[in-house]
């Protein structure tokens, strides 16, 4: 939406995006006339298991143990387009998720792979986030990973609604709607290269 609005393809500073997990509509944040970041309704969560898709019989995969690696943790799937499978623990920083991550990624529970975000609750609007994506492994940041986060930690009554999301890449602010069900992202745009093809 940035990218759009600073090279004058469009003027309004409302813009809709059509992604692999489905259309955005963004709303510009503008400081003293410049586009600074935006806010993206990022749509509903889905939390049936075969619509994420995660083999489990149940009505909703929320705080459940599965063994990974030779260890048992507690895991809440959501999708916002695409699997995450969400992981509460003490240990962000210092966690090795050069190891643990593809073992995630890769496990039978999860056909489509999954990206897995290992969270740190700080406080009730508050959460530390490292992520390990599908096919990329680490990233310094992932919108639709926030965005489950936020609905798993509402749902394991460890947070509020709207949650700030602390990344290796910098912060997101989430809120996940209660009356429309929608989740709302809110974060910096800032162009860090250019390129020519």
């Amino acid at each position: 939406g940035k990218f759009l609005y600073d090279n004058g393809y469009i003027a309004s500073d409302k813009v809709s995006i059509e992604t692999g997990a489905g259309i955005k509509l963004l709303s510009l944040i503008f400081e003293n006339d410049k586009c600074v970041g935006a806010r993206v309704d990022m749509g509903e969560p889905i939390l049936i298991p075969k619509k994420i898709p995660v083999h489990w019989n149940a009505d909703a995969m929320i705080d459940e143990e599965i063994p990974v690696g030779g260890k048992i943790y507690r895991v809440t799937c959501v999708s916002m387009g695409n699997p995450h499978a969400i992981v509460f623990t003490e240990n962000v920083e210092n966690l090795n998720l050069q190891a643990i991550g593809p073992l995630f990624e890769h496990h039978p529970l999860f056909p489509s792979r999954i990206n897995t975000e290992f969270v740190k609750i700080i406080d009730k609007n508050t959460v530390n986030m490292r992520v390990w994506e599908r096919g990329a492994g680490e990233t310094m940041a992932c919108g639709t990973g926030a965005c489950a986060v936020v609905v798993a930690c509402v749902l394991n009554n460890y947070c509020e609604r709207e949650v700030k999301v602390i990344l290796r890449g910098g912060e997101l602010k989430i809120r996940w709607d209660g009356e429309t069900n929608r989740v709302f992202m809110e974060g910096p745009a800032v162009e860090i290269c250019k390129g020519e093809y």
